[in-house]
């Protein structure tokens, strides 16, 4: 039997510990009014008793709570009155510093909430270590100084999760697409050093690295870029190398054709190439940003991005490489050849690379033995993003994800001209579809009153996020505001302009639908009725964000959240409001987003064609997870991918 502790870890239960306690506050009474040390042991063994009879792990507080109660069975009320006092003086004291617990075992490496947080990050290491204590300090600011008390009730109790509250004190946002294009083209300055225009590609690449390490120290989220904003330079160096072979041929007297010289270039350009992208990819690997770890970075590989076909095929020649080295991975301190965890893939399905006839078809066939060693790249489809990414005229678009699965929605800017790099998004606020669930006990117009009540929670919460950005200067962070990244503002200039009309969105994040459904009705999403539910409050959600978008003129999307350590914190709050709830709330996690559950048996095809459903009314972006472990044949996972391309929006492979 395991106890919860204050700060969310869990051990074992210990009787002893009730005995020395009691014991002490037996011991401050008059001879008199104590109890012996059989009525001692008899409160704690009574105490194992009931607790081993609840079906979920109980809070310390619920412990203490039943010792109290022993203890007045016992009829020693000067004992009581001693136990409940120290309890209350312990309550004061923690309330005036609420961080200590959680800081020591951070420290400590005992905390269960970095233990269920499936990143790469290691909790072990110091420079890490002082980000999760400044977090603590933040969080602790946040919910005693600046977060509603109602919004902090909700989180503490699961209903709903408030993400980044660790660097909400901060005017910090979550994520974006890092307009690379404009820094290299146009320079940048980093640590107050001007960086102009780079004369080659690798310059372009070691460039772009230092960038990515920036933006991440000044962001908590994901950032993408695109490899087609580097495509521009494969040219200026292929110029570069001509030049140099044709200045050899004059110093040495060595006569060339143009068919000659044009192939040393091409040979000399590949392994330029080859050299700039493992630049990439061991520099964001190796890098360490201010947050004390590894930028987390996504490149995306979308040939439809391209300006002209010379770009295309230069294009085509660093998705090539990145593909090529991806599979080969990097070596781990043992000199083992392994998958890197960053920068993460984007590989986009279009009509040039996804059928057999397709000038770029061998590309996907690259990426196809790639996710049958790797599980990488991830996939877009451009088919299904022009589908459903449709602006206010009607024009659909395909663009990369921030990061790793949070979507932008489509956006005109004043010249009339779709915009997505430089563009970020403000923040994420969940909401617990399994608590709403639980909560109206199968009655299904209690659940919708109550899904629009934490629904309008959310929202507070998230106007939380909006009203904390809002006056944020420029000079908070230069290298997003000042110096192109996002924007290029003035010195002292506000970012606020840019977190209404679209430009920027908050999500209203969801978890649990699977479980929702399962709560309200007893079928699964795989089931008609589960399925007709699901996206019936797939579309209330998608209704509520549009009247707040309407409102207030702030772009509200809905996120199908990756719950990673969330998904843990979510089931132990369940448990401890409802017990374990056979198929509901009896694992120690519940189901991503929208996504089928894990148990239920159910082909690849099949579980991509229903997810896309829900994918089609997450604005804010979700993805479909496929398990290509028992695909070993790039065939089979080439069979897949277009299926992918004819059905859903993002997927990823594990």
């Amino acid at each position: 039997m395991k106890i919860i502790k204050r700060n969310g870890t869990e051990v074992l239960f210990d009787p002893e510990k009730i005995i020395v306690a009691v014991t002490k506050a037996n011991n401050s009474v008059a001879p008199s009014a104590r109890m012996t040390p059989v009525q001692i042991k008899r409160i704690a063994e009574d105490v194992e008793s009931a607790a081993q009879n609840i079906s979920r792990s109980l809070s310390v507080e619920e412990i203490q709570d039943m010792v109290e109660d022993q203890i007045m069975n016992q009829r020693a009320f000067d004992v009581a009155r001693r136990y409940i006092t120290y309890r209350y003086t312990r309550a004061l004291i923690r309330k005036s510093n609420t961080t200590d617990e959680q800081i020591l075992s951070l420290l400590e490496c005992n905390s269960e909430e970095l233990k269920q947080e499936h990143t790469a990050k290691n909790p072990t290491v110091n420079s890490l270590q002082r980000d999760y204590m400044a977090g603590e300090v933040s969080k602790d600011i946040t919910n005693r100084l600046l977060l509603p008390s109602d919004v902090v009730a909700a989180h503490k109790c699961g209903i709903l999760h408030f993400h980044g509250a660790e660097y909400f004190a901060q005017h910090m946002h979550n994520c974006g697409l890092v307009n690379l294009e404009d820094m290299l083209q146009n320079g940048t300055v980093i640590s107050g050093t001007l960086i102009e225009k780079p004369h080659s590609f690798s310059t372009a690449c070691n460039i772009a690295t230092q960038i990515i390490a920036q933006v991440a120290s000044c962001q908590y989220g994901g950032q993408s870029i695109s490899l087609s904003h580097l495509a521009p330079f494969v040219d200026i160096s292929r110029q570069k190398i001509r030049a140099q072979v044709l200045a050899e041929m004059q110093e040495t007297g060595i006569e060339l054709s143009d068919a000659q010289i044009g192939k040393i270039t091409e040979m000399r350009l590949r392994e330029e190439i080859k050299i700039g992208v493992q630049m990439i990819q061991y520099q964001v690997v190796t890098l360490m940003t201010a947050n004390g770890h590894a930028p987390f970075v996504t490149v995306f590989m979308y040939l439809g991005e391209a300006r002209n076909e010379l770009e295309k095929n230069d294009l085509a020649m660093i998705i090539e490489e990145t593909l090529k080295q991806r599979y080969q991975g990097v070596k781990n301190e043992s000199g083992e050849w392994v998958s890197p965890v960053f920068p993460k893939l984007i590989y986009v399905l279009e009509e040039d690379n996804i059928h057999n006839e397709s000038p770029y078809y061998y590309l996907t066939g690259l990426a196809a033995k790639c996710t049958e060693k790797h599980k990488a790249p991830y996939y877009i489809s451009e088919k299904m993003m022009l589908q459903n990414k449709v602006d206010k005229n009607g024009k659909g678009h395909c663009y990369p994800s921030m990061g790793y699965r949070g979507f932008l929605t489509p956006y005109i800017d004043e010249g009339g001209n779709p915009k997505y790099y430089g563009r970020f998004n403000q923040g994420v606020v969940t909401l617990n579809l399994v608590d709403a669930g639980l909560s109206a006990g199968k009655n299904l117009e209690s659940f919708w009153q109550i899904l629009e009540e934490r629904a309008e929670l959310c929202h507070k919460a998230l106007k939380c996020r909006h009203e904390r950005l809002t006056g944020t200067l420029s000079d908070a962070a230069p290298i997003l505001w000042q110096h192109g990244a996002l924007l290029r503002l003035k010195k002292g200039e506000t970012i606020d302009k840019y977190l209404c009309g679209g430009y920027s969105t908050l999500s209203l994040g969801y978890a649990g639908l699977w479980e929702c459904v399962y709560s309200l009705t007893g079928k699964k999403l795989t089931e008609p009725e589960g399925e007709h539910l699901g996206l019936e409050i797939m579309r209330r959600l998608n209704e509520y964000t549009a009247k707040w978008k309407a409102a207030e003129n702030i772009e509200y999307t809905v996120y199908g959240t990756p719950l990673k350590n969330t998904a843990y914190m979510f089931a132990k709050a369940l448990q401890k409001r409802f017990g374990k709830v056979e198929n509901i709330t009896d694992k120690d996690y519940i189901t991503d987003s929208s996504h089928i559950h894990i148990a239920e048996e159910i082909d690849a095809y099949a579980r991509l064609a229903l997810e896309a459903k829900f994918q089609a009314l997450s604005s804010g972006g979700a993805t479909s997870y496929v398990d290509a472990q028992d695909m070993n044949d790039p065939n089979d996972v080439l069979t897949l991918i277009k299926f992918i391309y004819d059905n859903t929006i993002y997927t990823e492979m594990r």
